[in-house]
């Protein structure tokens, strides 16, 4: 992804609406949006958004549970699987 192809000042987002909606959706690149020469906004597709959003959410919870290893709030996996064997025995 080359960003320094995909800048450009609000003047041309609002002569090229559709056009730059409909690029977003072929290529999935980003665009950048400037106004007055300073970068100002970042448009991209519906669909790299929602990746983007997914990656996040993946790194939020591997986060989360690095932060609990590192706290002591874990259980050993085959602890964890021993008591999951035997609530289900004691289930049926």
């Amino acid at each position: 992804m080359r960003l320094s192809t995909q800048i450009k000042p609000i003047s041309y987002l609002k002569a090229h609406a559709a056009e730059i909606v409909r690029e977003l959706g072929k290529d999935g690149e980003p665009l950048i949006i400037t106004q007055n020469g300073e970068a100002k906004a970042i448009i991209q597709s519906l669909r790299e958004y929602e990746r983007t959003q997914e990656t996040l959410a993946l790194l939020k919870i591997a986060a989360l549970g690095r932060k609990d290893v590192e706290e002591g709030k874990h259980v050993p996996a085959g602890e964890f699987f021993a008591k999951m064997r035997t609530k289900r025995n004691n289930d049926v």
